[in-house]
């Protein structure tokens, strides 16, 4: 089960332009060092939504011995989804959803409520690792909402592929594909979570320079970075290459830290998911 070369970490992106702010890296486990760092719009060859999330399946798809940890929710609550429904099912409903992630994640919305519960539910998994939104809160339902209906719908029991918690751990697979959360896995480091990113662009504030170095040299214990990639890092404000590290070193960390019996026998995950951070 640990018999990977090579862990992929995406900071994903559910916007039109998908591939603009999209990162993948890829660390090598024998040395435990990164090896590629880039912009999956770079990769795909262009930015649109539809090109770079394509290319990132074929990505994912022609990899072997890998395990690729993806920054987005793999699956709602069961609060807001038929009670007998399983992962498979939850994938095939999205595939006839109007593409309108808004609009779905409003259409959940008034599902919890009619069903007795709050707007926004969290999975269990959401509030076991402490994700800052629900996965279906406006400011994370597009990555929900294309990352399940355009990524997992494709890779979905692709020859090879085991997509963790949902698929039955087999003896041998060429990848397997986990939910990553780099917030999740700063506060588990116990280093800063929050004013590493500078959205508005230009050089880094002093507070954000600071707490992306206090990452950094905690990311660093676990996954060697050369110069040219610190650079690389450093110059995106938006933090999206930090976080792409930040989700192949976490979800590593995870997968071998996991109890998959014990997954097995969890009430929840099986059907709405588990964040390896």
């Amino acid at each position: 089960m640990s018999g990977f070369d090579f862990v992929y970490g995406v900071d994903f992106s559910g916007a039109k332009l998908a591939g603009l702010n999209a990162w993948v890296a890829t660390v090598e486990l024998s040395r435990k060092r990164l090896v590629a760092l880039d912009r999956l719009g770079d990769l795909a060859g262009g930015d649109a939504r539809g090109v770079a999330l394509d290319h990132l399946s074929k990505m994912i798809l022609g990899t072997e011995r890998a395990l690729w940890g993806m920054d987005f929710p793999f699956a709602l609550p069961l609060e807001v989804v038929e009670a007998r429904w399983k992962f498979a099912d939850q994938l095939r409903w999205l595939r006839d959803q109007p593409d309108d992630a808004y609009a779905f994640g409003r259409s959940l919305c008034d599902v919890a409520v009619g069903r007795g519960h709050r707007m926004h539910v969290r999975r269990d998994t959401d509030k076991e690792t402490k994700t800052p939104f629900d996965c279906y809160h406006y400011r994370i339902v597009c990555q929900t909402f294309y990352g399940m209906r355009d990524v997992l719908g494709v890779i979905h029991r692709s020859s090879g592929t085991m997509i963790a918690p949902f698929d039955p751990l087999p003896v041998a697979f060429e990848r397997a594909v986990v939910e990553a959360c780099p917030g999740s896995t700063l506060k588990r480091w116990g280093v800063p979570h929050n004013n590493y990113k500078q959205p508005a662009g230009g050089p880094l504030e002093a507070k954000r320079l600071k707490n992306r170095r206090i990452i950094l040299e905690r990311l660093r214990e676990s996954v060697e970075i050369s110069p040219t990639f610190l650079r690389k890092i450093q110059r995106n404000p938006g933090g999206d290459a930090l976080d792409a590290v930040i989700a192949a070193a976490g979800a590593w960390e995870s997968w071998q830290a996991t109890d998959f019996e014990e997954i097995a026998r969890h009430p929840r995950y099986k059907r709405e998911g588990r964040i390896f951070a």
